[in-house]
Order: C-alpha cells, then sequence, then structure tokens
C-alpha cells in the first residue's frame, strides 16, 4: 500500500493516526509481549471516530451522558491506552504506557474497567465486547425514555475484529441488536482477513455483510484508511434507525514488515522492522516521543467535549429534584431506602403465613414487591419466562414501541442476555436480572466470570436447581454447577432454603456494587423454615444456626436451598433418639467465609459430628466446612449427589440417591460409631 500517498493527501489526519502507531511499536517492543496489529490498522478509524463524532470530555470520564467507545477486540489495547495517553486523560500518563503489561501498571495487557475510569468494559475474550454493547444501547434507550432526550442521548461505537464476530455470541447479540432496533449502537469491523493461525478462510467463509443484513442492521462497506469515507460512514450510521455495521478494510500492521499476515497480529518487536516502519510512517522521533504539535492538537480534541457536559449539567438541572435524586441513586447504585423496609414487610408476611412454595415461586413475590420502589431494575428471561418467574406485572416489555418497558425476551440466548446484562449494568443507571435453568450456567458463564472481574452487581436468576427437576433427567438436573459458581472469585452464590432467605438474598444482591449474584432457586415446592420472623438479614452472614439441638449437641447438619428442610426432619428423628442435633443453613458460602473467626466459631464449633446435605457434587466450600479451619474435624461426611442424575419424578430420585432424612440419620451414626 503506498502510504506517502495517505500521507501526502491529509497530513494533519495521518500525523495524529501516526502517533497512535508510534506509541503502539514502542509500548509492545518495550513489554516485548502484546498485539501491534489490529491498533495500527484500526489507527485511523480511531482518529476520525474521536476527532470528529465522539462526545466525551477526557476530565469527567464517568459524564452519564458521554458516548461509549468499547474495544471488543481487547488485544489491541493500546489502541485506548494510546488515546487517552494522547488527549490528556489523568490516568494513562507516559509513564504508564512506557510501563505496558508489567506489575502494577494501568495498561493491562486487556483493558480493564475497575483500573482505569475511560475504559467501559474489561474486553479480552473475543464476541464478549460487542455483546455488552448491545446492552449499553439497551440501556441507553430504557433511560432515554424514562428521562427525555435532553438528558439521555448518546452512542455506543464497538471495534469488533473477525474473531469477534467468529465467536457464536456475536450472533445472539447481533440478532437481538436487530431485533430491537438499536439504532445508536454502531460497530465497527475490522475486516483485516487475519487471525493468528492465517487467513480467515482458512476456518471461515461466512459473508459478514450478508449475516448484519440479515439480522436487521444498517451496513456499509469502506477503506479503514481513508479519513474521508470513515467520517461519511459514521454520518450515514447516525442518521438510520437501525444498528449500524460499518465494514472497515484494513490491512493488520499497516506499514511494517508484517503487514497482512498472521506475524502482524502479535508482537513485533523486532528494532529494524520498527524502525522500518515509523520511517513508512514519516516518524521521525525516539521511543514515546511525540511532537509537542500532535500532543496539543490531541488533547484539544479530549477537551473538546468540556462545553457539551457543561451545558448537559444545565438541562439536567432542569429535572425535577425527584427525578435528580433517582437517576443519581441509580448511577451510584444505591438501593432506595425503601428497600430495606419493604423486604422486612415482606419476610414478615411469609413467616406468619408459613407457604410451601418453590423458591422460584418466592424470588417472583420477593420481585413483585422490589420492582415498583427500584424503577432501575429491567428483568428478563432466556424463554423461560413461566419457568423463572422473572416477569412481575409492573414491568411492561421493552420493545421497539415501548423502551419504558422493563422486561426483556431475550429469547434462546443465555450467553448473549448474560453479556447485554453485564453491558447494562457497566453502562450505568440500571440494576439487570435475567433468568434461566441453572444447568444452562455453561452457556452464560463467560460472561458470569466477566461480571466478577468487572466487579459489576449483574443478578443472575437460575432455577431448577438440582435433581429436583425431576423427569427432564440428567440434562437438565445441575449437578456441578454450584461448585463452579462457588468456585469464582467475587461471586455470590445463594441458594436460599425457603421464601424468607430467597427476599434476604435479593436485598443482599440489590444493594451489592462491586459483587454479582447467583441465585439458585427450586422448582419444586418447600416448606418455611424461618418461622420465627427476625429484622435482621440472616443470610447476610452466609450461615447461621437455624435450630439448635435440644439434647447434649452431638451433631451439627449444615445444608442450602431445599435440603435444608431435609436436614431439619433428620433433626426431628436424631432427637427423638437422644442425639442433639444443630441445624445450620448456608445460602451463602461466600458471606460465610467473609465473617470474622469468632463468628464462625460460634456457629460451627469443634467437636460435633458434621453432614452436609445437599442435591450436588460435594466441593472445597463444603471441604472448608466439614473439615474445619485448620482441615482438622475427623468425623464429616457429605450427605448428596456423586454423579449425575435421572429421569423419574422429583421424590423418586431424593429416594434414589439417598438425599432424604433417614439417609441423613443413618450417615450420622455411621460417623458416631
Amino acid at each position: 500500500m503506498d502510504l506517502t500517498a495517505l500521507r501526502s493527501e491529509n497530513p494533519d489526519h495521518w500525523n495524529k493516526a501516526a502517533a497512535i502507531r508510534a506509541l503502539t511499536l514502542d509500548a509492545v517492543a518495550g513489554a516485548n509481549s502484546g498485539h501491534s496489529g489490529m491498533p495500527i490498522g484500526m489507527a485511523d478509524v480511531a482518529t476520525v471516530l474521536f476527532e470528529k463524532h465522539m462526545k466525551f470530555d477526557i476530565t469527567a470520564p464517568k459524564w452519564a451522558d458521554r458516548d461509549r467507545f468499547i474495544l471488543s477486540a481487547g488485544h489491541g489495547s493500546m489502541l485506548i491506552y494510546s488515546l487517552l495517553y494522547l488527549m490528556g486523560d489523568a490516568q494513562v500518563t507516559l509513564d504508564q504506557v512506557k510501563n505496558f503489561r508489567q506489575s502494577g501498571a494501568l495498561t493491562a495487557g486487556h483493558p480493564e474497567n475497575f483500573l482505569l475510569d475511560a475504559v467501559e468494559v474489561t474486553t479480552g475474550p473475543l464476541g464478549q465486547g460487542i455483546s455488552n454493547a448491545v446492552g449499553f444501547a439497551m440501556a441507553e434507550e430504557s433511560l432515554r425514555a424514562h428521562y427525555g432526550k435532553k438528558v439521555v442521548d448518546h452512542y455506543t461505537y464497538v471495534i469488533a475484529g473477525d474473531g469477534c464476530l467468529m465467536e457464536g455470541i456475536s450472533q445472539e447479540a447481533i440478532g437481538l441488536a436487530g431485533r430491537h432496533q438499536l439504532g445508536k449502537l454502531v460497530v465497527f469491523w475490522d475486516n483485516n482477513n487475519i487471525t493468528i493461525d492465517g487467513t480467515v478462510d482458512l476456518s471461515d467463509r461466512t459473508n459478514q455483510v450478508q449475516r448484519f443484513k440479515a439480522s436487521g442492521w444498517h451496513v456499509q462497506e469502506i477503506d479503514g484508511h481513508n479519513p474521508a469515507e470513515i467520517d461519511a460512514a459514521i454520518e450515514a450510521a447516525k442518521k438510520t434507525k437501525k444498528p449500524s455495521m460499518i465494514a472497515c478494510k484494513t490491512h493488520i500492521a499497516l506499514g511494517h514488515a508484517a503487514q497482512d499476515t498472521s506475524k502482524g497480529h502479535g508482537a513485533l518487536t523486532d528494532a529494524d522492522q520498527l524502525k522500518a516502519a515509523k520511517d513508512a510512517y514519516g516518524w521521525t522521533g525516539g521511543a514515546y516521543d511525540v511532537p509537542a504539535e500532535i500532543k496539543s492538537q490531541w488533547e484539544e480534541i479530549g477537551k473538546r467535549g468540556a462545553a457539551a457536559r457543561v451545558e448537559w449539567e444545565g438541562r439536567f438541572a432542569e429535572l425535577s429534584s425527584q427525578k435528580q435524586d433517582r437517576f443519581n441513586r441509580a448511577f451510584a447504585l444505591e438501593a432506595p431506602k425503601k428497600l430495606s423496609a419493604t423486604i422486612k414487610a415482606l419476610k414478615k408476611q411469609i413467616s406468619e403465613s408459613q407457604p410451601k412454595v418453590a423458591t422460584r415461586k418466592a424470588s417472583e413475590m420477593a420481585l413483585e414487591v422490589i420492582n415498583p420502589i427500584m424503577p432501575e431494575t429491567i428483568g428478563g428471561s432466556a424463554d423461560l419466562t413461566g419457568s423463572n418467574n422473572t416477569k412481575t406485572g409492573d414491568l411492561g416489555v421493552f420493545d421497539t414501541d415501548n423502551r419504558k418497558g422493563r422486561y426483556v425476551y431475550w429469547g434462546i440466548r443465555e450467553h448473549g442476555m448474560a453479556a447485554a446484562m453485564n453491558g447494562m449494568a457497566l453502562h450505568g443507571g440500571i440494576r439487570p436480572y435475567g433468568g434461566t435453568f441453572f444447568c444452562f450456567t455453561d452457556y452464560a458463564r463467560p460472561a458470569m466470570r466477566l461480571a466478577a472481574l468487572s466487579k459489576i452487581p449483574t443478578v443472575f436468576v437460575m432455577t431448577h436447581d438440582s435433581i429436583g427437576v425431576g423427569e427432564d433427567g440428567p440434562t437438565h438436573q445441575p449437578v456441578e454447577h454450584l461448585a463452579i459458581c462457588r468456585a469464582t472469585p467475587n461471586t455470590y452464590t445463594f441458594r436460599p432454603a425457603d421464601a424468607v432467605e430467597t427476599a434476604e438474598a435479593w436485598e443482599i444482591a440489590l444493594t451489592s456494587k462491586e459483587t454479582p449474584s447467583v441465585i439458585a432457586l427450586t422448582r419444586q415446592g418447600l416448606p418455611t423454615v424461618r418461622t420465627e420472623h427476625k429484622l435482621s438479614n440472616l443470610t447476610e452472614k452466609g450461615a447461621y444456626v437455624l435450630a439448635e439441638a435440644e439434647s447434649k449437641r452431638q451433631v451439627i447438619l449444615m445444608a442450602s436451598g431445599s435440603e435444608v428442610s431435609t436436614a431439619m426432619a433428620a433433626k426431628d428423628i436424631l432427637e427423638g433418639q437422644g442425639i442433639g442435633t444443630r441445624v445450620v443453613s448456608v445460602p451463602c458460602m461466600e458471606l460465610f467465609h467473609a465473617q470474622d473467626e469468632a463468628y464462625r466459631r460460634k456457629v460451627l464449633p469443634a467437636g460435633p459430628v458434621r453432614v452436609a446435605i445437599e442435591a450436588a457434587v460435594r466441593d472445597g466450600g463444603w471441604d472448608r466446612l466439614l473439615l474445619g479451619e485448620r482441615g482438622q474435624e475427623k468425623k464429616a461426611g457429605f450427605v448428596g449427589m456423586q454423579g449425575f442424575g435421572a429421569s423419574a419424578p422429583a421424590g423418586e430420585l431424593f429416594e434414589k440417591f439417598g438425599i432424604t432424612a433417614e439417609g441423613t440419620v443413618a450417615k450420622v451414626k455411621e460417623l458416631l460409631g
């Protein structure tokens, strides 16, 4: 490609884009690792986007009405770090660029939202960013409908690569965006025809342009190195009511010896080749050296949005004080003051009436009192609304003709739903929750992991939580999924025993600011075990004494979810035989492990036989409780699953696998000797 011609046609643009390319080469060479090719190839697109279209203020990276920029191809992180440094971001200093990918640096190998205020999304696993972006665009539509265009009116821009579009989640996201006509979503496809293994045709022949069109998108094809074409395409994208895909034909590692090759995807560190590339760009400075004139031009771009932000603040001040308070509270992830009293009232009602209900129904009961007082909640289900019990009567349905609707029919898209919910949460102003069967955690898992890593309080409602599913059989009976969720750092895994604990779990989930929640719920009806009303949220302790021993304490039974009532029944049998038994309900291991040692020892004192009961496989969390803080408990047992379930009525399955009061008593007596 003739770079001399590109340089001469538009030198101002070229020099600004060349600054991104030069910084990328220097930082990757300095780290001796990273990905040079994509930032170099997409520098022209990024330059036009930020110079002419992005609404943002570099001094206020969390301004609520800013345009959002998502780097779905997160391996190209030097693109965003270069932009932020050039525009004068307070966090991304030159030292941060020089320490790219080094210990303690904010400039991590892939962009991380919790390290840098101006990074919207943690990306790296391909396909996640474009899917998060759908949630961003949905959140913008919803908030604009509720607060008005004068307060909410912005775009979500995405750079996605060939790899993002090969991942299956991308089709879930693309289909959703087309269905909901998310006209403020613009995706730039870095169409460079290169993956790590070689050219794209080694593994794919999809016509991406036709694919997006078939999904209801507005599509344009341009030269990704022509600033005039890029500018015109963005202008056209902003005028359509459909989501937009701009196919940008680019050269990976433009101007480098590795241009248009798979080697260009990765770290370009050869000193001679680096110098030759800079020479081709007309870049004469030393390593990390950006001429003052070019740096000043970029800094002016960074400051450009300050006036728009000030104007927005004036318009925001015109809202009623009630709307301002609601807006600020939701963006601050503060629950309404009414929530605590509302949950307490529901708990009192349940303890008095003592219903026997499935905890999925109990979840609906909680949502029926929560949703009216938390207008920021948006619920949904992956085509299992009637089974997940996630829709309450006051929500309305989010659709093209009702952006105020607060319920989303996600379709059979567990992964896309989870990623889009993460996007809603990251956008701000929304508390998303969505449901599916617990066994389909497997489909949603990558996005659930990123919710934990990204420190965002997405709520995953997972019903049909055990062999209690019954006749649907082992394909639909989760046995290992509790272990997977509990093994994930920064995740609350709730398995409530009854409607009281379910309400308490929801209160914790909706007051969390940095931790996602998995709420695992039963299909089968469960008795109320919390028959004495307590004002305090006992689930917040993670585990607590539900029933104390009547005779001399010899046994501690621990259980979660549906098996807590099994433990209570076993206690009755054991107490009848003079064996004092304490029952400990364990709705959330993570919260219990977070308590101080004195509390943990009070709930689980040394000495008595310990037996855990759960209709799932034994996991490390149970081992820690069974074996004690120092692994010294000698008499400990587990009543639960050893393998997969089977197809039969639920009651028969619990008998078949020995997860019963009688089976628990037998295990206790075996340990007592």
